[in-house]
């Protein structure tokens, strides 16, 4: 209740809101013209934008596996310097948001695939390396210390002593960066970075109310499908436990 009074928070007005966004949505967003997201332009951003997610999370677990690596105390070269580096990398690129990201690397590159592709990467690496790294810290040290007692480099400790522990959990991890990915994906292009998130921009911009609704109806199809089809890779992975 304080923080609602320091706020300054009418609640009045949120109980009688409920009223108008419905009036709101019959009048302007209803019925929603479904024809728009099924013309070609419009396809196209789909799988531009399941493309862009893609290599967003590829990228992005691609560096996070080695982040995660220095990222772990038990397994870092360095914990004085290299393991506190790794931990701040991975605070950072996760501490700004994917729409942050987005417009920054508008900025720097222009409209376009690449600044989206970039701002997932970076969105993915923080997200996964944090992961990546509670992973290596749990796995059991007794394979690890046997395999360096006969002189094998880090590649062999890493490959034979930490991969067969952590590789079912880094599939599920990375399994959940492209759901994410996907997720963010979808809103990135508001800010320039292309895919469905720009359509939805321009008819948002142009008062195209209809297709701004079938634009949320699809957006919220491909979430489902995409929760729908990470869900039943999660399971197989949990599986093969």
């Amino acid at each position: 209740s304080y923080s609602i009074v320091y706020l300054n928070i009418p609640l009045e007005r949120f109980f009688n809101m409920f009223g108008r966004v419905g009036t709101l949505i019959t009048d302007r967003y209803y019925p929603p013209e479904m024809e728009y997201v099924t013309e070609p332009d419009y396809l196209s951003s789909v799988f531009d934008t399941i493309q862009m997610a893609y290599l967003g999370a590829l990228f992005g677990m691609a560096a996070a596996i080695p982040l995660g690596w220095f990222g772990s105390y038990n397994m870092t070269p360095s914990r004085r310097f290299v393991y506190p580096l790794a931990r701040f990398v991975a605070m950072c690129t996760r501490a700004v948001h994917e729409t942050i990201w987005a417009i920054l690397f508008v900025t720097i590159l222009g409209f376009g695939m690449m600044a989206g592709v970039l701002a997932l990467t970076m969105f993915c690496i923080g997200f996964a390396g944090k992961l990546f790294a509670e992973e290596i810290e749990a796995i059991d040290m007794g394979p690890v210390e046997a395999i360096r007692s006969t002189g094998a480099s880090e590649l062999a400790v890493m490959v034979y002593g930490v991969f067969p522990q952590v590789r079912v959990a880094f599939t599920g991890i990375g399994i959940y960066t492209w759901d994410v990915a996907f997720r963010a994906a979808t809103v990135v292009g508001f800010f320039g970075a292309g895919g469905m998130g720009w359509y939805l921009k321009r008819n948002v911009l142009q008062i195209e109310t209809t297709r701004v609704s079938a634009i949320l109806v699809s957006i919220i199809l491909l979430v489902l499908v995409s929760e729908a089809v990470s869900a039943w890779a999660r399971a197989r992975v949990a599986k093969a436990k």
